[in-house]
């Protein structure tokens, strides 16, 4: 991955390299914003609020009772993948009452990242459902809270209902390189679904 220097940066034709809107989705508290943060080469845009006692009867913190801010607009990042492409990261945000943002933020987006906590798989339906009605391919990444992947890939992808040719690949949001192999598995699938059209 090249540095934070890429907003003068041209590509090797001596053109401006090309830019890809990117959605990081998926339900509350599954580690969008740590996946943006993690990989983006500059200090991401946050919109995180407090969660407030008046919040309690509409969040759902089961299972992240630890969590103490939330997304309430998007978190933004990038990232460069070579000195031709530059994506940019847009995380989307979880709780319910936010979602008729999603319509927006996905303006534009040539593909998503869905998140998934296998500790509460079905927060996760909602974000796939969202991508399959509009046509906009993605990725599920299954984020290992406290570096731990209990399940197969195979089983994850049985329980969501995947069809084969959505990828599922385990990752640890807060990792950077981890953070980059899911975009890249991303990228990959575009170019594959881009040829496969010509």
């Amino acid at each position: 991955m090249a540095g934070s220097d890429t907003d003068a940066r041209a590509s090797a034709d001596g053109g401006a390299p090309d830019t890809v809107k990117i959605l990081i989705a998926g339900g509350f508290g599954v580690g969008k914003t740590t996946m943006v943060g993690s990989v983006s080469e500059i200090r991401p845009l946050r919109t995180e609020e407090p969660l407030t006692v008046a919040g309690l009867d509409v969040d759902d913190l089961d299972g992240v009772e630890e969590k103490r801010v939330t997304t309430v607009a998007m978190d933004f990042g990038r990232i460069t993948v070579s000195d031709d492409l530059v994506l940019y990261l847009f995380g989307t945000p979880g709780q319910q009452r936010f979602w008729f943002m999603w319509n927006d933020l996905a303006l534009g987006a040539l593909g998503a990242v869905v998140l998934v906590d296998v500790r509460r798989p079905k927060s996760s339906f909602a974000a796939i459902d969202f991508f399959e009605r509009r046509g906009i391919p993605f990725v599920v990444a299954v984020n290992g809270f406290h570096g731990e992947h209990p399940y197969p890939v195979e089983d994850i992808r049985e329980a969501l209902t995947l069809p084969a040719e959505v990828p599922v690949l385990l990752c640890d949001a807060r990792e950077r390189e981890s953070s980059r192999d899911v975009l890249i598995a991303l990228i990959d699938l575009l170019i594959a679904q881009a040829a496969a059209a010509s």
